[in-house]
């Protein structure tokens, strides 16, 4: 199974001290050090994805559970009014995160903040995040906003700005369970439902 690569620090600390505990005899322990092993591996998996070519698909940048659509307005990432899809990865979903649409990317905010639960709307407007903001060939703006919650304390983001990506592009991943906030111009019509079950560089979210 692929892994994403900073998963490994994790895997090679939990599997060390599994193994320490399996020497010096503690079954329990070791037993308990195994299963926590297997879990770091699943959690930081890879697994390749087929991306839908349409033209004008907007690619799922998260596994997980759409809670959230609405169009609503947050100059902290959009200009204007736009369409706001918000998907919750718990600690079982793959936790690579893909790019939505292809393009160029224009900027990159970090800010530090909260970690509030991923689910609840306050963790929306004060948890930590990264704000990946880009622009299509056609001129479409689309931003893609990683969101801590509260067990995730690491935000990773492999992008760059000026970056050419292209839709379902590998680009970063939240470590233990968070939210992915998308969002994207008015008029953009949501192909998914709330609560629906999604997958990052798979699923059509929406069609601009």
């Amino acid at each position: 199974m692929p892994l994403a690569r900073e998963g490994y620090p994790f895997i090679v600390l939990t599997g060390f001290i599994t193994l320490i505990f399996a020497l010096t005899g503690p079954v329990p322990l070791a037993f308990t050090g195994l299963v926590c092993t297997i879990f770091v591996v699943y959690f930081f998996r890879d697994p390749e994805r087929v991306t839908p070519h349409e033209s004008k698909a907007v690619i799922c940048p998260a596994d997980g559970k759409v809670i959230l659509i609405s169009e609503t307005e947050d100059n902290r990432f959009f200009e204007g009014k736009c369409l706001k899809i918000s998907i919750f990865m718990n600690v079982f979903n793959v936790h690579v995160n893909r790019i939505p649409l292809a393009g160029t990317i224009r900027n990159i905010s970090f800010k530090p903040g909260k970690f509030y639960a991923a689910d609840k709307d306050k963790a929306a407007l004060h948890n930590e995040y990264c704000a990946v903001s880009l622009i299509t060939a056609a001129g479409t703006p689309c931003t893609v906003v990683q969101v801590a919650g509260l067990i995730a304390r690491r935000i990773v983001c492999r992008a760059e700005k000026n970056d050419a990506v292209v839709a379902g592009e590998r680009y970063g991943l939240i470590r233990f369970g968070s939210r992915v906030d998308l969002y994207l111009p008015p008029g953009t019509k949501a192909a998914v439902a709330l609560r629906e079950r999604v997958r990052a560089g798979e699923t059509i979210l929406a069609r601009l």
